[in-house]
């Protein structure tokens, strides 16, 4: 059973390494969840995991270091970071150390969206 949770869980974590399954919008039936957002074609990070099959950009091995990552760390990323206090780049870090699972279920347990800055 625990393992049916732990996917579900993983299935709640957006492309760039948010949580959603702790993300107020998605909690109240605002928001469908990254995956299911059709509607977010304004998105290059979520647009470029689904042409790559990547599940987060901690899949990507085009990369050496995803903080070099212009897709993820533009203008508007940056601002959201620091209204939100999140650490996508960190939480993505996170995600290939730890796996999606293991992240999912950590975020779950702390009711975070993710790392904190």
């Amino acid at each position: 059973m625990e393992n049916v949770i732990q996917e579900s869980r993983s299935r709640l974590v957006s492309f760039c390494g948010l949580y959603c399954g702790e993300c107020k919008k998605f909690i109240n039936k605002k928001c469908r969840g990254c995956e299911q957002n059709a509607k977010a074609t304004w998105c290059k990070v979520r647009k470029c995991c689904i042409d790559n099959g990547y599940k987060t950009c901690a899949d990507c091995a085009q990369l050496d270091d995803i903080k070099d990552c212009k897709m993820l760390n533009n203008f508007i990323s940056k601002v959201f970071s620091l209204v939100f206090k999140t650490d996508r780049v960190a939480s993505l870090k996170y995600i290939k150390e730890i796996g999606l699972e293991g992240y999912a279920k950590e975020m779950a347990e702390k009711k975070q969206v993710s790392i904190k800055k």
